[in-house]
């Protein structure tokens, strides 16, 4: 459970219809693997003790009977286990028979919660048989101990005061207002669902669809169990289709006519952070709520959960070319816009032959189109200076005269060495000093030549840049509009290679792609053997890393040590841990020292979840500490 992580469970047993014993034993087995496993919250599915299927033999004082003794006898074989478990059964209330979910805890049943929507429909004929629970809080005594027995249960660990679980019963995440929308506002983060939906065709996506949203809408983790083989086929099958969700990412997916057990190791820590950040999600209001207490032991989850490497890029081929295509799509109509609202009919922007300009080129290219202007009204200026390269240079001409825009050069090196002279810099002295006369005087130029037509322009520092501060204060740093704003430096190279894929012009793709084989430089030393000298993630670190580092320190709220922890897993065999905190430490040093040059940045568009502009997701004071940070970094 350190940082957060719960393992959770969702089983389905092979039953035998109306053979209570065998069933529990079933489970009791499945209880035994699960906890093995390590997870401390198990889910099983609807009526599992006896069965869905038994139809009016649930009518029968024999079954009924059995399957309470024998929710008993797994009580007590599970006082050892240490985990909150969800179990299905019918239970006789007030002389009305009831379907409910048992939860046991330490060899104890501590809440008993009923169905509360009876399908009556097609298939179902659930009111046959079953009274729809009442909102009436009660108490049902079992083996001398009373039970609390109602639909506003909440279940909240002592151990884990952030973590607080409710249950439905199937159809009653199917209707117009499920339960789970009061357990949630109420202050349930983990909502367990004991179903057994029967498959036809189709159905699988739609409740994929249902489970999946709920996860989203009420910031939750939901975990679906569900019925399988071993219910009667009298005219239904059941396939297991297990599901345990996320705030909208589903985590494990059971196949289907498997009685499959899934795990999952849900972030309940990051599903408290995520509704504290939404000022939408309110104030938990458990007026009508018991809230029930149970225990587990603070024990180190065993991860296996992946996390993405790139968690800006979609692993998949296909969402990942429809991302490409929506975010250049999002870039180009922003600057569209504000090209419109100043009357402006030509850009100027800086290429170098790196990453970020030809993403910035090739975004102003596509708002031109949009905006029905030529394309040669885009001014691309190279400024050769002492650290330019053949291949930068080429690549820079090249893809501009492509692309049909103007191509000026303006070589900067005479002014450059004008201007050492006037400030008294030794010119061999390759300092701080001598790399930043070079980037001011890139942008004076581009500055001056969008006055000459009556131009913008546009900006090229991407967000990695600018979380780590790697960009010179008013050389790079500013534009008049910068569409790479909220672009990290793994998703610029993404969309680099969409653009080179789909562009359908093999001479453009040839150039984009020796762009993207191109060392990441600013190019402000001279190079050696003609070669770039310097590589930046040579001195700043692994982009790879420091995008990882973004993603959970701005998204999903992580601490330096659970940060440090997911990488070490995320990037096993690729960097050693010792690399992965050199860096970590790099990144808060860094982001926070840096924050004044964010402070003023030039407008541009949001295409994430994870952008720093002072005027939206990111408002930060620029001399904030970073000790506590820092320090959590040294402990590790």
């Amino acid at each position: 459970m350190k940082n957060g992580f719960v393992k959770m469970a969702a089983g389905t047993p092979k039953i035998q219809v109306a053979d209570c014993i065998h069933n529990t034993e079933e489970i009791l087995r499945l209880i035994g693997e699960m906890d093995a496993e390590g997870a401390k919250i198990m889910v099983f599915p609807e009526l599992c003790i006896t069965g869905y299927t038994c139809s009016d033999l649930f009518w029968q004082n024999v079954l009924l009977e059995s399957a309470k003794n024998r929710l008993l006898w797994l009580a007590e074989q599970t006082r050892d286990v240490d985990a909150l478990i969800f179990v299905g059964l019918p239970m006789e209330v007030e002389c009305k028979l009831y379907n409910v979910a048992a939860v046991l805890n330490h060899g104890r049943v501590i809440g008993l919660v009923p169905k509360t929507n009876l399908p009556n429909y097609a298939e179902y004929y659930e009111a046959r048989q079953f009274t729809a629970a009442d909102d009436k809080s009660r108490v049902v005594v079992l083996a001398g101990e009373e039970v609390p027995f109602g639909t506003r249960l909440l279940f909240s660990c002592l151990q884990i005061p952030w973590m607080e679980v409710a249950a439905e019963i199937c159809e009653d995440l199917w209707v117009p207002c499920p339960p789970s929308i009061s357990h949630a506002l109420a202050g349930a983060n983990v909502i367990v669902n004991l179903s057994a939906g029967d498959e036809i065709t189709g159905k699988d996506v739609y409740r994929k669809e249902l489970v999946n949203g709920q996860s989203a809408r009420l910031v939750c983790a939901y975990l679906y169990a569900t019925a399988g083989e071993g219910e009667s086929s009298t005219d239904l099958v059941f396939g297991g289709h297990n599901l345990i969700c996320e705030n909208g990412s589903v985590l494990a997916e059971a196949r289907r006519f498997r009685n499959e057990t899934i795990y999952a190791d849900v972030d309940v820590k990051r599903l408290a952070a995520e509704r504290r950040k939404m000022t939408t999600f309110p104030a938990a209001d458990r007026e009508g709520y018991r809230v029930v207490s149970f225990n587990l032991k603070v024990e180190e989850t065993h991860l296996k959960r992946v996390f993405p490497p790139k968690p800006f890029v979609p692993s998949n081929k296909a969402e990942r070319e429809k991302r490409c295509d929506e975010i250049l799509s999002i870039q180009a109509m922003g600057l569209k816009k504000r090209l419109e609202h100043t009357h402006c009919r030509s850009a100027v922007l800086g290429i170098s032959g790196g990453l970020d300009s030809t993403l910035a080129l090739l975004v102003t290219a596509r708002a031109f189109d949009y905006l029905g202007l030529g394309r040669e009204c885009i001014t691309a200026v190279t400024m050769p200076c002492f650290g330019t390269t053949d291949r930068t240079y080429r690549n820079a001409c090249d893809l501009t005269k492509k692309l049909g825009a103007t191509l000026r050069e303006v070589d900067i090196k005479e002014a450059v060495t004008i201007h050492f002279r006037d400030i008294e810099h030794d010119a061999n002295k390759h300092d701080v000093t001598y790399e930043n006369c070079q980037a001011r005087e890139r942008t004076q130029v581009i500055m001056d030549i969008a006055n000459q037509t009556g131009g913008m322009v546009i900006g090229t520092g991407d967000l990695s840049e600018l979380a780590l501060g790697w960009a010179t204060y008013n050389g790079d740093h500013m534009s008049m509009y910068g569409v790479n704003a909220s672009i990290p430096k793994t998703l610029v190279r993404h969309l680099v290679r969409y653009f080179a894929d789909t562009c359908g012009d093999k001479e453009l793709s040839d150039i984009l792609l020796d762009v993207l084989d191109t060392p990441v430089s600013p190019e402000l030393l001279p190079p050696k053997d003609g070669e770039i000298a310097q590589k930046t993630e040579d001195l700043v670190g692994p982009y790879e890393l420091h995008d990882f580092f973004l993603y959970y320190m701005l998204r999903a709220g992580y601490e330096p040590d659970k940060i440090y922890r997911i990488a070490g897993l995320t990037f096993e065999g690729v960097y050693d841990k010792e690399i992965i905190l050199k860096w970590l430490k790099n990144f808060y040093r860094r982001f926070f020292m840096q924050q004044f040059k964010r402070s003023c940045l030039p407008d541009g568009p949001k295409v994430g979840t994870v952008a720093v502009s002072p005027r939206g997701d990111l408002r930060m004071p620029s001399d904030a500490c970073a000790r506590i940070w820092l320090d959590e970094v040294e402990k590790l």
